[in-house]
């Protein structure tokens, strides 16, 4: 792909796993600059609750695909393939190392393997499906998709919306097109997986969840709401500020929503764990609270 001092790496792992802290020291002693494969942080405004990168950490690092896009439009893998790929031309015409960082395991999909052949999308189907209650659309789904219905996020109705969607417009089950992907754009040498002990990765969770309203994150989805968020329905699946707004809208109290949002984070971040183990090639290093760094030396001799 590329010669060894600027070939791109791939750094994934489940949210609160450290990710960002390794990608930053990676760069500082590579030479590297992270591509951001988040599909919330690109969001301008969704600040506290996608953990975005300090100011100061972007000063010291440079970072890209961060506040791409504003409330008022969408964004999906395929922008992201477009520019995250741009940005590695960018960053390897410098002589730097992309270092792409993130939980977004689509995102990363996408861009070693390319987008599959998933239709666009059928705006007369698009608004049956939306106009189905969610408990309606599971049933089907399962009926339809059994391994799909089990890998998503079911709580999650604009993912079940385009599955349907793709099924009923191509006749396959979703799973079997994602299956199609070869795998042949992914290499072992640089491609890291971070995880720890589940316990741990449970109460770096919750550290990070009470720091986030500790930090505002009420007032921060109060302000983005007078912004449109509730109108960009990608924005709205953000973990936290989907929460966030039904304490706003006055379905749970605070310290129950707070209390929910661990629940939903600890449960995205053993999916993502599943999902890459099962879609991607890594080579996993278990990081814990005795051991939180990799040896640098002995991963960068490897990268």
């Amino acid at each position: 792909m590329e010669n060894a001092p600027s070939r791109a790496i791939f750094l994934a792992g489940p949210t609160a796993a450290g990710k960002s802290a390794v990608a930053e020291g990676l760069c500082e002693r590579l030479g590297g600059e992270i591509i951001s494969v988040d599909s919330m942080q690109v969001y301008q405004g969704l600040e506290i609750g996608t953990a975005k990168p300090s100011l100061a950490d972007r000063q010291r690092v440079r970072h890209h695909l961060i506040d791409v896009v504003t409330l008022e439009q969408s964004f999906d893998a395929a922008q992201f393939v477009r520019l995250a790929g741009l940005a590695a031309q960018d960053i390897q015409a410098r002589g730097r190392r992309p270092i792409f960082c993130g939980g977004t395991g689509l995102y990363f999909k996408a861009y070693l393997e390319g987008l599959g052949t998933a239709p666009p999308s059928d705006a007369n189907i698009r608004a049956e499906l939306e106009a189905t209650p969610l408990a309606q659309l599971l049933e089907e789904l399962e009926r339809r998709d059994a391994v799909a219905f089990q890998a998503m996020d079911r709580r999650n109705p604009r993912r079940v919306i385009r599955a349907l969607e793709v099924i009923r417009l191509t006749g396959q089950p979703l799973s079997a097109q994602r299956a199609q992907w070869s795998g042949a754009g992914q290499s072992s040498t640089s491609m890291i997986g971070l995880t720890r002990p589940m316990g741990e990765l449970s109460h770096r969770i919750h550290d990070r969840v009470d720091e986030m309203f500790r930090q505002g994150l009420v007032a921060e989805t109060e302000s983005l709401l007078a912004q449109g968020l509730a109108d960009n329905p990608t924005a709205m699946q953000a973990l936290g500020y989907r929460q966030v707004v039904e304490h706003l809208r006055g379905q749970r109290g605070l310290a129950e929503t707070i209390e929910l949002v661990k629940i939903r984070t600890r449960q995205f971040a053993k999916r993502q764990l599943t999902w890459f183990r099962r879609q991607m090639s890594l080579e996993w290093i278990a990081l814990s609270a005795t051991a939180p760094h990799p040896d640098w030396a002995a991963l960068a001799n490897k990268l």
